[in-house]
């Protein structure tokens, strides 16, 4: 496993990591061992970074609950990345973020469920916030607490990670922007912005929720929770059907083999060093997306994909 910087922050971490998302039902129903199986797996495939949030999972906060319970006995020896804004949404009762005291209260029930005295980042959620300066007032409390020790804010619009950054007087050390080869928009605005400042970078969708895997087509018929927009007849098959060509035009350059170690070199080749963290519904899975952290690609492969 590549071992990177990570932005201002210091720290060393692996070129992949794991998306937990899909570990708390809304991917599929999962059990706690088979969740607790793709965490280990991606550890011991040479992962040090977590990335989850408090609303991920199926009931609320699933995702940390069990992330935490996998890590027992080497949480000393990974980071832990955790997002707030939307506790409770999915099921009509979610916690308004307009005191500091309610941001304090949900990074203190973070700790909680995954089972540690602090969390390494925390990121506001909130990806189209106009006014952070809650979500900053509220990150330097747990800060000064020690219970979080860096923060940033997961978005894909420059102007908010611009309006973030400028809010905290420079303090934002990490964003998580959505980066995969079907999806290059960050490397005109979002990764040069984070080069210039020191942030460090979290890719999530990396292989664009499984379809640069390419087992997907126009036939396929999702069953889980997040996917099931993309089906015939549904709000996102507009979307997907987007996406889904530009995976064929992908898979025509490069071919099916290897599709997803491709995909995710590409992402952390990038200059500004994006961490990628791909889910995992299998620890098959996991452990398959561990081994592409073993290499980037090379400029003449780069300037190739970029073409497509």
């Amino acid at each position: 496993m590549l071992i990177r910087n990570f932005g201002k922050t210091g720290w060393k971490v692996s070129a992949i990591g794991q998306g937990c998302w899909n570990i708390g039902n809304q991917w599929g129903e999962m059990t706690d061992a088979a969740a607790e199986a793709i965490v280990k797996t991606a550890y011991d495939g040479g992962v040090n970074l977590f990335d989850v949030a408090e609303s991920y999972g199926v009931p609320n906060g699933l995702c940390e609950i069990r992330l935490g319970k996998a890590l027992e006995g080497i949480r000393d020896k990974v980071f832990l990345v955790s997002k707030i804004a939307f506790w409770g949404s999915r099921t009509g009762q979610k916690v308004p973020k307009t005191t500091v005291d309610m941001i304090r209260l949900c990074g203190h029930a973070c700790c909680g469920r995954l089972r540690t005295d602090h969390i390494d980042v925390m990121l506001c959620h909130d990806a189209t916030i106009e006014d952070p300066s809650i979500y900053i007032e509220s990150f330097e409390a747990l800060k000064a607490e020690g219970f979080i020790r860096q923060y940033g804010i997961s978005t894909d619009s420059l102007e908010v990670l611009k309006k973030f950054n400028k809010t905290c007087g420079g303090k934002c050390a990490v964003l998580e922007c959505d980066y995969s080869l079907i999806n290059r928009a960050p490397e005109e605005g979002l990764l040069p912005y984070c080069i210039e400042n020191g942030i460090a970078v979290l890719a999530r969708g990396p292989v664009a929720m499984g379809l640069l895997a390419g087992k997907y087509g126009a036939e396929t018929v999702f069953t889980d929770a997040i996917r099931e927009k993309w089906n015939k007849g549904n709000s996102g098959r507009g979307e997907f059907e987007q996406k889904l060509a530009k995976v064929e035009k992908v898979k025509a350059a490069v071919g099916d083999a290897n599709l997803v170690t491709t995909a995710l070199r590409y992402v952390i080749s990038h200059e500004a060093a994006p961490v990628a963290i791909p889910g995992a519904t299998k620890p098959e899975q996991a452990g398959a997306n561990a081994k592409a952290g073993d290499a980037t690609l090379t400029h003449e492969q780069l300037a190739e994909l970029r073409t497509v």
